[in-house]
């Protein structure tokens, strides 16, 4: 896998004439720009879905944008008419030789950064808007890898796999209702954009897209990730089970308790010698009435309290 890297795309990447004949001889003369399921891409080729996209995102003269996976780049063009800066990063070696010969000799080249590697892993530059056409397969690092991202965003206009987007934008006691929701919301506000038919993409997909916006919270709530998706974990493993049920589960009282003495040591606190762990636990959710809630129907407000009840008595979920 090649490292991210900020320089400019040049043509050494690009494969030479006899090795490109090669391999679309291989593949029984298929144009072998458009074989990559290998990176999930699935490339967007209705100019119509994609000014919409980009019109969606609202941008501004002044506004440096990120975008992930931007294949052959027909989503790029047009970003670059409105932005002044654009960063994108991509996995695939021939895309991004294609994108850049899109530019090449142009105005626009000059506002084209070009970073070959994986989002995931790449030390990602200032940026006021994201848009991407994401790759399935790191679908959920970016929202994630997104939202962790400091300073904020002003907005990000994301395409993914219709099903993991509804998700995102799920509201409690509905069937897509999920860990992923809760955790999402808890960090940023997401709407439902459009639903994108599967025939807008070569090679076409085995199902439809749908694009989201994704407005940051701001300031964040002041609530560690690794603390609240805890939580989430042990509610969501069940979500239509109650809470206290998911907590009788194996090995969260002894995970919990171990945190629980864990944190009274670094604070000083006593620990009684035939304390009863799990009658503390089982205390607290019956005092703060969630102990026959469900995960599938609490919203995000629900397990803020519910996590800040446990952080009260001393108990950590990460």
């Amino acid at each position: 896998m090649p490292r991210a890297t900020s320089e400019k795309f040049t043509r050494t990447h690009q494969p030479s004439a006899a090795a490109s004949k090669s391999k679309g001889e291989s593949l029984g003369g298929r144009n072998p720009l458009f074989n990559t399921e290998r990176f999930g891409q699935h490339i967007l080729k209705n100019p119509g879905v994609a000014r919409d996209i980009v019109d969606k995102a609202n941008l501004r003269p002044t506004d440096r944008v990120l975008e992930v996976g931007p294949g052959t780049g027909n989503l790029t063009v047009l970003i670059l008419e409105k932005a002044k800066q654009v960063t994108a990063i991509e996995m695939d070696p021939r895309m991004a030789a294609e994108l850049s010969k899109r530019v090449q000799g142009k105005p626009e080249q000059r506002k084209l950064n070009i970073m070959i590697g994986d989002f995931v892993k790449a030390d990602l530059p200032y940026f006021d808007v994201c848009i991407s056409n994401t790759p399935y397969q790191i679908s959920s690092p970016i929202i994630f890898r997104l939202l962790s991202h400091r300073p904020l965003f002003r907005v990000a206009i994301l395409m993914f796999q219709r099903e993991f987007a509804m998700r995102l934008v799920a509201q409690p006691g509905t069937s897509l209702w999920s860990r992923l929701s809760v955790n999402v919301q808890l960090y940023a506000t997401v709407d439902h954009i459009r639903k994108v038919d599967k025939a807008n993409f070569r090679p076409a997909p085995e199902v439809d897209s749908s694009v989201v916006r994704v407005v940051p919270k701001d300031p964040p709530p002041p609530v560690k990730f690794e603390e609240f998706d805890g939580l989430t974990r042990i509610l969501f493993t069940r979500r239509n089970k109650t809470v206290h049920a998911n907590f009788q589960a194996k090995g969260v009282y002894k995970m919990l308790e171990q945190n629980w003495k864990t944190w009274c040591a670094e604070t000083g606190q006593t620990v009684e010698d035939e304390v009863d762990f799990k009658a503390k636990v089982d205390q607290l959710l019956e005092e703060t009435g969630y102990a026959e809630n469900r995960a599938a129907k609490m919203t995000v407000d629900d397990f803020l309290k519910l996590l800040s009840a446990f952080h009260d008595l001393g108990v950590h979920f990460a």
